[in-house]
């Protein structure tokens, strides 16, 4: 059961968190790795809500079963690109602070296919997933409700 419905959360509050989403949206990163490092996330986090959300969000842009099902053991499979690898890495890093500062080679590995400014967009796009994980745990918001929508490809 829902500790507080969507409704019952403030509307300014998720209106912020919407215009942080459509900055993340517009500046240009791939649809399709954004949600990936999503998916890795709320799986990182347990978040039940942000996976099944994420997993759609997935097939509906044509992601394999295979992957999808290996995204939570992404380290250990060959079916990840060098650039998707170096992202999973940098959101596992940046989800699990508690493990120590993030080292120079997972950042170095993002420096070889982004520029400084992607890095900023791809850190703001992990913090803020981080955030909706953990709002959504809070709150318990109910897992498998989540329709994608037609437009957001």
């Amino acid at each position: 059961m829902e500790r507080i419905s969507y409704q019952e959360v403030p509307k300014e509050m998720f209106d912020k968190l919407m215009d942080i989403e459509l900055l993340i949206k517009n500046y240009g990163l791939s649809t399709h790795l954004l949600e990936l490092l999503r998916l890795r996330v709320a799986q990182k986090n347990g978040c039940a809500y942000c996976v099944d959300m994420h997993h759609k969000e997935l097939k509906h842009l044509n992601e394999t079963e295979l992957r999808l099902s290996s995204v939570c053991v992404w380290e250990d499979t060959p079916y990840y690109t060098p650039v998707e690898r170096s992202v999973l890495a940098y959101a596992d890093s940046l989800t699990r602070l508690t493990r120590g500062p993030l080292k120079d080679q997972i950042f170095d590995a993002l420096l070889i296919h982004f520029s400084k400014e992607e890095i900023c967009y791809l850190t703001l796009a992990i913090t803020q997933i981080n955030t909706w994980t953990r709002l959504m745990k809070s709150f318990q918001f109910t897992p498998g409700n989540y329709k994608v929508q037609a437009n957001q490809s």
